[in-house]
């Protein structure tokens, strides 16, 4: 068989590329063994895979058993009825329902009491019986209890909180922020310090439109300047509200309003 120069299992060119060096070299004896070890490699393929070829066809044509009918003849079947079921004892009888003590209502009976007369006096019994000057109409100067005929004050109208039309300032809320966003004047310290929050205020809209006892529900943190200058500035408001209307009357009418202190 020829072989190629380039074949590095060639033992001609393995001797000469080797000449004069260590032959126990690994490289030249993986060249020189390598034919033999592919020879093996594939035998021993061709062997494995004719063994499981003849293990399958073992295995495909051995005998099966055949298996034999089963004798019904011995085989006994019991047709007798089952036995009957105890009778179940019946559930007991519902508790009686609690007793209630009842009272029996007797009517009362309206009987006209006998009127006692008084006996009459015999006259030696009235004799000495001192008659006075007065006659029974009694005195004439009577003098009555005391009224105090000073002025009555009226009672204070109802405040409502909620009402069928709010009250609400001229040219809409919008404008009244506009007003307070010039008016306010921001306090020096709490500027100094960034500090910053609302201030939610409660007053009166009066029936007439005007606004009276302006409260701080909940002020800024750490500024009472700030809550006092938002209260000056809704005093301070120049122009009376729409009043608030319930049942197509004017009412007075608490607000709610939340005043914004913010460092730009």
């Amino acid at each position: 068989m020829l072989q190629n120069w380039n074949d590095v299992t060639m033992d001609a060119r393995n001797n000469l590329v080797f000449e004069g060096r260590n032959h126990n070299y690994g490289a030249y004896e993986l060249r020189q063994q390598y034919n033999k070890r592919i020879t093996f490699i594939i035998a021993g393929m061709l062997v494995f895979c004719l063994a499981l070829y003849g293990l399958k066809a073992f295995i495909d044509n051995r005998p099966k058993e055949i298996e034999k009918p089963v004798d019904m003849s011995n085989i006994a079947v019991d047709l007798t009825p089952p036995p009957p079921l105890e009778e179940q004892p019946p559930p007991p009888p519902p508790p009686p329902p609690p007793m209630v003590e009842m009272v029996k209502f007797v009517p009362p009976v309206i009987k006209d009491d006998a009127v006692e007369e008084e006996p009459q006096k015999l006259q030696e019994d009235v004799k000495d019986t001192n008659v006075g000057e007065k006659d029974q109409e009694g005195e004439k100067d009577v003098v009555g209890p005391v009224v105090n005929e000073g002025p009555v004050e009226a009672a204070a109208p109802e405040i409502f909180t909620v009402v069928e039309e709010m009250p609400e300032p001229p040219g809409g809320i919008g404008e009244f922020y506009k007003y307070v966003g010039k008016t306010i004047q921001y306090p020096a310290m709490a500027r100094e310090a960034g500090i910053s929050g609302k201030a939610y205020l409660k007053f009166v809209v009066g029936a007439d439109g005007s606004i009276s006892d302006v409260q701080v529900l909940k002020g800024v943190a750490g500024c009472g300047d700030c809550d006092k200058e938002a209260i000056r500035v809704v005093k301070a408001y120049p122009q009376k509200w729409k009043p608030g209307k319930q049942n197509g009357r004017t009412v007075p009418v608490y607000y709610n309003l939340p005043i914004n202190f913010t460092i730009k």
